[in-house]
């Protein structure tokens, strides 16, 4: 793991942009009940979970970098957890539901870490994945950016993000709109 952290930098900044409303798209593919279990593995500061905390769901935060999880140390309602993705401290079969968003590009070891979500998802729960569209030009230039900023980040396609499930029991769904890809994984 890198020295240097990019987002304990970007931390205080994440902090004071506004949290952006739950999408349809992500609250239609997660399909949030009350009492949920939820992990958002790379959550960061917790801002997407703490809007999917007021549904009465269970909220876990997961993260690496302790500039993020800071910010959401002081959000009520969430339970973060200091951890890297590729190793979850979870036991198995712990969540309803699992989310990534806009992480999954940042992560070491993709398919080390599609594994992990996959084995802390319960039978008959969804694991939903949002990143941007590598296959536009806005995200390819995005890329290109983070390269020159010296971040590791290696977006996928849909395609290759479904990939990183083969052969596991579940049923895969991939949607696109704008410039983002959101893969649906049903476990069996």
């Amino acid at each position: 793991m890198p020295t240097f952290d990019h987002f304990d930098v970007a931390a205080r900044f994440y902090e004071n942009i506004p949290p952006a409303p739950l999408s349809a798209i992500l609250s239609d593919l997660l399909a949030v009940f009350p009492g949920a279990r939820i992990l958002d593995a790379g959550g960061g500061t917790g801002r997407l979970a703490q809007v999917l905390a007021q549904s009465g769901a269970r909220l876990t935060v997961t993260d690496f970098s302790h500039g993020m999880l800071r910010g959401a140390m002081r959000k009520g309602g969430l339970s973060p957890t200091r951890a890297a993705v590729e190793r979850l401290p979870f036991p198995g079969a712990s969540f309803d539901r699992v989310l990534m968003v806009d992480a999954l590009h940042h992560v070491y070891h993709q398919g080390q870490t599609a594994r992990e979500m996959f084995r802390v998802l319960r039978p008959g729960g969804r694991l939903v994945i949002e990143e941007p569209d590598i296959d536009t030009l806005t995200v390819k230039l995005l890329a290109l950016g983070e390269k020159l900023l010296f971040m590791r980040s290696h977006f996928l396609s849909g395609e290759r993000m479904a990939a990183l499930f083969a052969g596991l029991p579940a049923a895969l769904s991939l949607r696109r709109e704008d410039h983002t890809v959101w893969l649906l994984v049903e476990k069996d």
